[in-house]
């Protein structure tokens, strides 16, 4: 029996694969640039070790604040527009308002960014956004990891994610294990809808059957629907740090809404009474409402509703709060909790 000649194979790559080495490097050349921008004196290493090295110093009793967060399905809209630079933004500044709850200044940020295919140009844009929103607080960007994995994500989106550690001098950490009746809730208003309630929004627009929904201009926004859905993730650090003294407790308005955020920073045996007419709520929300015929109840336990902090000081530093934070404004006080309701919105 005759043997035939041996077909011979191309060996494989991993390009071949789906992921392309030369091009991750290329895109931590470039993320090295944007970190080098967010440098402090603590930073010890650059981009590419194994781990970044950070010197903690500053602090007589130092306690540490880590926080992980993401920006949700947002992404969908920046992908659907291919706008990528407010995204680096609203994670960052998700982040720093979380430990800023706690009190504590923004030390060092980590991210994570996974698509099926890296493109350099999503990837900078991202980390682009994210240096500049470091930069305003004065936190470093210390490291990350941009995987590429096919099969895993459809093509042209990707994954986000966040890690800040924070520090606070132990006597300055922000408990509220000091609120009582009778304190006042102040409201820091919100950009719009932050980084919440996105998959609901995609829904009522039906922004995945047809994005040029993004493009359609709003009368009552004064802008697109894209423009609106994109706007930042507002940052209340240089708002509330100096102030940090008047202040009890504090409550970033992310998923849940004031009834699922607000009583994380009450003591037991305490609620809230939130006064409605008390701020303006702004166009996008009740767009949201109506086009979707979404409850009252619905909308507060989702959305911000206009609101992206909530801060509670006592009665006497409540003005001084008020007249020196730009769009501070009394939303209601806190009451002894009667029922199951910790937040009571009339």
């Amino acid at each position: 029996m005759s043997q035939g000649k041996s077909k011979s194979k191309r060996p494989l790559t991993y390009r071949d694969a789906g992921v392309d080495i030369d091009t991750a490097d290329g895109i931590v050349a470039a993320i090295k640039r944007h970190a080098q921008d967010t440098r402090r004196p603590e930073v010890l290493s650059g981009v590419g070790p194994f781990g970044g090295l950070f010197q903690l110093k500053g602090y007589r009793q130092p306690v540490l604040v880590a926080s992980a967060d993401g920006v949700g399905t947002k992404l969908k809209v920046a992908c659907a527009l291919n706008r990528h630079e407010t995204i680096g933004i609203d994670l960052v500044n998700h982040c720093v308002n979380d430990i800023l709850t706690c009190g504590a200044d923004p030390l060092f940020f980590l991210d994570y960014v996974a698509m099926a295919g890296l493109v350099p140009e999503t990837v900078e844009a991202v980390v682009a956004g994210m240096s500049r929103a470091l930069k305003e607080v004065g936190c470093a960007l210390l490291g990350g990891e941009t995987a590429e994995m096919p099969g895993l994500y459809p093509q042209g989106e990707y994954d986000l994610a966040g890690f800040i550690v924070g520090a606070v001098e132990r006597e300055g950490i922000v408990d509220g294990r000091d609120i009582a009746a009778g304190d006042i809730v102040v409201g820091l208003p919100s950009s719009g809808l932050h980084t919440n309630g996105y998959s609901l929004v995609r829904m009522v627009f039906h922004i995945d059957d047809d994005p040029s929904a993004l493009g359609r201009h709003c009368p009552e926004l004064g802008r697109t629907l894209g423009d609106e859905l994109l706007e930042p993730h507002r940052c209340y650090y240089h708002a509330l740090k100096p102030h940090i003294t008047l202040i009890k407790g504090m409550a970033h308005i992310t998923g849940g809404g004031l009834p699922g955020n607000l009583p994380r920073s009450l003591p037991q045996g305490l609620a809230a009474r939130i006064e409605r007419d008390s701020w303006a709520i702004p166009p996008i929300f009740h767009m949201v409402a109506q086009e979707g015929a979404i409850d009252e109840r619905e909308m507060y336990r989702t959305f911000n509703m206009g609101i992206g902090m909530a801060v509670v000081c006592s009665p006497a530093t409540a003005g001084t709060l008020t007249a020196q934070v730009p769009g501070a404004l009394g939303i209601g006080e806190v009451v002894t909790q009667k029922g199951k309701e910790r937040v009571l919105i009339a």
